[in-house]
């Protein structure tokens, strides 16, 4: 017996959503940024904001289609490390191998995670729908002790579209052989999970914990913090 009458399906995003991406990238990055020594060419906090500006223009190329996923891996490192007068390509690559092994071991969820599945996980079927390469996700959900909770992950490499593709979802609803009425998407991005849902037909909860502006539909529910689910569902 469900709680929540209306919804029986939980679909949620996993990065900025349950995982805190932001916090774990920047503790991978800053230990990689001392292993290599790299504070001999520049300050931490700068070296950061930089990768961070490569990172997200070239996720923006690699979503649409115009990049590859081997290629963005070296490539915002590479990008970043030129911006310090370090032209080293082999050096970006090493780097960016070394992220992609050690960040998905970081295990720093946002506040109320564990409390809210295990809450959660006896009334409704859970999955997770994400945009990131699935054998990273697959290393974050198991480290972080919370891969118990999904039934399925369902990645846009694996299906072939990625959110806010309407196929994305339609896969999940399919695999559990739901009605729409009956799903709800819990996601941060306003673009990928509430726009993306809102096309398909399903119910969104826009996790929105620094009150970035939304879109000019309003999604079914909005919340600051994953605490806010327990009055929902």
């Amino acid at each position: 017996m469900f709680f929540s009458k209306k919804y029986r399906f939980l679909f949620f995003d996993l990065d900025h959503t349950l995982w805190d991406f932001n916090a774990n990238a920047m503790d991978c990055i800053n230990d990689l940024f001392h292993e290599y020594e790299l504070q001999q060419k520049a300050g931490f906090t700068a070296f950061f904001e930089t990768y961070e500006r490569h990172n997200k223009r070239l996720w923006a190329e690699y979503e649409a289609g115009n990049l590859k996923k081997e290629s963005l891996r070296t490539l915002r490192f590479h990008l970043t490390f030129k911006e310090f007068g370090i032209n080293d390509y082999v050096l970006a690559e090493r780097f960016g191998l070394a992220y992609i092994q050690r960040c998905p071991l970081k295990t720093k969820l946002f506040p109320h995670t564990i409390e809210l599945l295990n809450y959660l996980r006896p009334k409704y079927r859970m999955a997770i729908i994400s945009n990131g390469f699935p054998e990273v996700q697959s290393i974050k959900l198991e480290t972080c002790g919370i891969k118990h909770y999904f039934e399925k992950v369902f990645t846009s490499e694996l299906v072939g579209y990625q959110k806010p593709r309407p196929e994305i979802f339609h896969a999940a609803v399919t695999a559990f052989h739901a009605e729409k009425k009956h799903c709800l998407m819990i996601g941060d991005s306003w673009e990928h999970d509430i726009n993306g849902a809102q096309l398909f037909g399903i119910d969104q909860v826009f996790f929105n914990p620094e009150e970035k502006k939304a879109g000019k539909t309003p999604a079914t529910y909005e919340i600051v913090s994953l605490q806010e689910l327990f009055n929902i569902l």
